[in-house]
């Protein structure tokens, strides 16, 4: 009898230890998988993992083809408490479906996906039709450090809703996470709010459906605001680099600016936070502009303007965090830097460059302002914002602001749908403004003859 009930007993106890190993297994993910950037022939795929996690690898295969199946280990350093990491695979076939799954601690992972690499239009097809989904402002409730009363962040079903597109990539705008006071003054505080905000579950379908690339702003920078004097700036682009997929970030291990291109459209992401003065740092010296004054910094500003020159896109979108274009704004933004701002006007009309959009964030409205110029084509801002965070509604002389587009104001949490259509030499570029439940709230479109002098 003794014999049985202690076999009776291991029995019973079985499944508890199998229950305990599962749950082991399932926390070893703790964001992710987020796919990265897509090209014709690499892709770059993220994820982060807990820290009982000692080795990293992604096995990845052509769909339909497991014949095809080959390893790519993870090199970097894991065990610690945060551990994003990033995987490169080259020697794809273009305009192919593959398939990949994660290897942790030598077991295969919960953690599978697929992507479709992009196709070689170049020289022997029109350029591709495209959409890609954008937006800014995501703040995920957390009340224990949150400020009294109502919270600030609303429903994340927007979030469902952009995964359920059928866009080539998303573009973060910035303010992709909300640091707080608990989080501003150390190293931990920073890794921390990355970590706890990327691993919200909602995120989960879109990080993986789709490419991602990102700008930031003042608060996943650092403090509300903030610039060039934050003292743990270095410390907030090591985070962004290891959070996102970007191309590159920055030249001289300075700043995120960074460049995408899809189709015939060229995005230059642009960072204004780590080279930027203060706002409130005086904009005029002795009736001029102050020289002193920066937004972009000289040395982005030059890197901006030469890749401006060499675009070849039908349409080139500047990308920036703040507003660019808006005079009346009480808020900051391009605008209120006029040194900068002159020399860039001066340079786009100079050089005769075509194509010119921005598409910024910030605002927790979306709008759309344009800039007249002399002898030249309109510029527009395309301003998208929020997705979860609270909304702002325009208030004094902003509300009935001359250079906005009329109708274009939508002050309720959104993301936008931008599409390039048509043939060559007749593309379109078309803004949708959509809801939380995935329904337009405004469309608007620009032709590329419109952005031409």
């Amino acid at each position: 009898m003794y014999g049985m009930k202690k076999h009776w007993l291991i029995f019973c106890f079985m499944p508890v230890v199998f229950a305990q190993a599962q749950s082991t297994k399932a926390i070893s993910v703790v964001s992710g998988p987020m796919l990265g950037q897509v090209e014709l022939r690499t892709a770059s795929i993220w994820i982060e993992v807990s820290s009982d996690i000692t080795s990293a690898a992604l096995i990845y295969w052509k769909q339909g083809h497991p014949e095809t199946s080959r390893k790519k280990i993870y090199d970097g350093t894991l065990g610690k408490e945060f551990n994003p990491l990033r995987i490169d695979i080259g020697g794809l076939e273009i305009n192919s479906v593959y398939e990949y799954q994660f290897i942790l601690n030598q077991e295969k992972s919960s953690a599978v996906g697929s992507f479709h690499t992009k196709d070689l239009w170049q020289w022997r097809n029109p350029a591709p039709d495209f959409s890609f989904i954008t937006g800014s402002c995501a703040y995920f409730n957390e009340p224990v450090y949150d400020r009294p009363g109502k919270p600030y962040g609303g429903d994340s079903i927007i979030f469902e809703s952009m995964a359920k597109d059928t866009a080539a990539f998303t573009l973060w705008l910035g303010d992709n996470w909300y640091t707080r006071e608990v989080d501003l003054q150390s190293p931990w505080g920073l890794w921390y709010r990355a970590s706890r905000d990327r691993a919200q579950s909602v995120l989960r379908n879109l990080l993986k459906n789709m490419p991602q690339y990102a700008i930031w702003d003042d608060h996943d920078f650092g403090p509300d605001n903030s610039g060039s004097s934050y003292g743990l700036k270095d410390v907030s682009r090591e985070i962004f680099m290891r959070y996102w997929c970007n191309p590159f970030y920055g030249e001289d291990q300075k700043g995120i600016y960074s460049q995408l291109s899809y189709s015939d459209m060229d995005l230059f992401l642009t960072d204004d936070r780590y080279f930027r003065s203060a706002d409130e740092f005086a904009d005029s010296v002795n009736g001029k502009p102050n020289p002193e004054k920066h937004f972009f910094g000289q040395k982005q500003l030059h890197w901006l303007e030469d890749v401006l020159v060499q675009s070849l896109a039908t349409f080139k979108i500047i990308v920036v965090g703040s507003q660019t274009l808006n005079p009346m704004s009480r808020d900051e933004g391009f605008y209120k830097y006029s040194y900068e701002y002159h020399e860039l006007m001066v340079f786009l009309n100079e050089n005769h460059i075509k194509g010119v959009l921005f598409l910024t964030g910030d605002r927790h409205h979306s709008e759309i302002v344009k800039a007249e110029r002399k002898d030249n084509y309109e510029l527009y801002d395309i301003t998208v914002s929020p997705f979860t965070s609270g909304v702002a509604k325009v208030r004094g002389t902003e509300i009935n602001n001359p250079a906005r587009v009329p109708g274009s104001l939508v002050e309720k949490r959104n993301y936008a749908r931008i599409s390039v259509r048509g043939k060559k030499n007749e593309r379109t570029c078309m803004v949708q403004f959509v809801g939380e439940d995935g329904k337009t709230l405004y469309n608007w479109s620009v032709t590329e003859q419109q952005l031409t002098r």
